[in-house]
């Protein structure tokens, strides 16, 4: 397909940042003319997306729509775009949400809208180029530049300590970041080339496999993020503006998993192995320690932050399960939680509208005053608990699966965490919709309080792809398993083989790692 289509959905955002940047007026025209701007990109961008999803090969495992673009000729290093089974879906996803996020900011943003828009459309732009990228260099600035829009979103338009989130939102992130940027220099360095696929053939050192590794998985860590570097998440969630959160949740955190699949796996398989052990113990302790954080907790958004670090450790869980149940459940956890957790995001917004607070002690009864909202908040809380039949449930019992075939110790206590899961929120429930109606709730008529027709459409598109894939998952696997079955082929025979220094030793059980059994050695 000689269709440039991937060009167009990263550049069609960032063109309009150049439109909102031009235009003129009155406040009030300037303000109504960007809504209109960039809610009519993001939507020609989400129609694109679907014809991508329509015109991919579903059972081609190599990369497709590919575009190469002359770039730095100092690093051999091109514009190279590509999306395979992995990709594509996040590519919707992120589509999906932007509009969601434009039309959640339709009345809730007062001030600044053109530059507050602006921020989103250029977000979007980096997070497709982020998705699409065959470059490690590419990769790693548009990795980087999706921090300054999240910066300002939340510095500019959050509560009352957003510089202080702000800034601790840019000191992590950047921190790790700069590890991932020397482990890409010593790649080029020790290579010469940039490229993922070339790279995904490259025999590197015992040694030095390892700390190119952790270079990479520090900044993807922090980014996810893994216990114990979490601790930015919380205060970044609870200082941004409702769609700032949404698209926090549901894509942001989702780059560094990404990163570990599309980069750590295949380029380094060895050290992957090697590491597996004590990632998966981070794992399970971002499981079970954050979601009993997360039942501990008197701010709304704060307990779904808590909830967000429980869900992304079954993602890092399976990833490093090395199994293709896993892996495909770690995917689709990641889809899932995208979609849960901005519908969450979602739902506490329009509470913070109306009663201008998060703390749960002052909520009650919401059920007698706001029916259609309570339906759709209690159909979001059941997927976040993995209620079998929604799209929360196949990504988490996937990866547990996936886990018991290797470690099923671990596998049962990672299946506690779906336990606490539906403990705190159903905790959550029925503090805030059941029983009599607290005073806060008294004071405002119920006439008119329930979800506006704007709402109703947003949580009613992420009630509704919740619900379908929970009970129809085909379409998802029929593309993720082509891309799966081609990493298992990089990890199968590693699990037959051990390396001790340059040489080929013994065939070993396929139940023993490389790691233990140059141990024993």
């Amino acid at each position: 397909m000689h269709f440039p289509i991937l060009s167009i959905l990263i550049l069609l955002p960032f063109f309009g940042v150049l439109v909102l940047s031009i235009i003129r007026g009155q406040d009030e025209i300037v303000s109504r003319n960007a809504k209109n701007v960039a809610l009519l990109i993001t939507t020609i961008n989400f129609i694109l997306s679907l014809y991508l999803l329509y015109q991919f090969e579903y059972h081609y495992t190599g990369m497709q729509f590919e575009e190469i673009y002359p770039w730095i000729s100092a690093f051999e290093a091109n514009i190279h775009f590509g999306i395979d089974g992995l990709s594509v879906y996040f590519i919707v996803l992120t589509n999906l949400l932007m509009p969601i996020c434009i039309l959640a900011s339709w009345t809730q943003i007062k001030n600044r809208i053109r530059p507050y828009l602006m921020c989103f459309l250029f977000l979007q732009s980096m997070l497709l180029g982020t998705f699409c990228s065959l470059n490690l260099i590419l990769f790693y600035i548009c990795f980087e530049a999706t921090l300054i829009p999240m910066f300002f979103i939340i510095g500019i338009w959050g509560g009352e300590d957003r510089i202080y989130a702000s800034f601790k939102l840019f000191l992590y992130t950047l921190f790790g970041s700069i590890f991932m940027l020397l482990a890409i220099l010593k790649v080029f360095i020790e290579t010469g080339e940039t490229n993922f696929l070339l790279l995904q053939n490259y025999d590197w050192h015992l040694h030095l496999d390892r700390i190119l590794f952790l270079g990479f998985f520090i900044a993807f860590a922090i980014k996810i993020p893994m216990w114990p570097v979490h601790t930015w998440l919380p205060i970044a969630h609870t200082q941004a503006p409702t769609a700032g959160s949404v698209i926090l949740a549901g894509v942001l955190l989702k780059l560094g998993a990404y990163g570990m699949i599309r980069i750590c796996l295949p380029l380094f398989p060895n050290a992957s192995i090697y590491f597996s052990e004590y990632i998966i113990i981070l794992s399970v302790i971002a499981i079970l320690y954050m979601s009993v954080v997360a039942l501990a907790q008197t701010d709304m958004k704060k307990l779904i932050a808590y909830s967000s670090v429980a869900h992304m450790g079954f993602v890092t869980l399976g990833i490093f399960s090395f199994t293709p149940q896993g892996l495909s459940g770690a995917v689709v956890q990641m889809l899932s939680h995208g979609i849960i957790s901005a519908g969450l995001f979602l739902c506490i917004g329009v509470l913070y509208d109306r009663f201008h607070t998060r703390e749960i002690k002052d909520y009650g009864g919401l059920f007698q005053s706001m029916p259609r909202f309570s339906i759709l908040f209690l159909t979001l809380l059941l997927g976040s608990a993995g209620l079998p039949g929604t799209f929360g449930f196949l990504g988490e019992i996937t990866v547990i699966i996936g886990t018991f075939r290797r470690f099923p110790n671990i596998a049962f206590l990672s299946a506690m965490g779906m336990i606490l899961s539906a403990a705190y929120g159903l905790w959550l429930y029925r503090r805030l919709c059941l029983g009599p109606e607290s005073e806060a709730v008294k004071k405002i008529p119920s006439s008119g309080i329930d979800v506006t027709k704007n709402e109703r459409f947003n949580l009613s598109i992420l009630v509704i792809i919740s619900l379908y894939f929970g009970v129809y998952a085909q379409p998802l696997f029929g593309i993720i398993n082509p891309f799966v079955k081609k990493i298992e082929g990089i990890f199968k025979p590693r699990f037959v083989k051990q390396f001790e220094g340059d040489d080929d030793i013994l065939i070993i059980s396929k139940q023993k790692d490389v790691k233990s059994v140059i141990n024993n050695s």
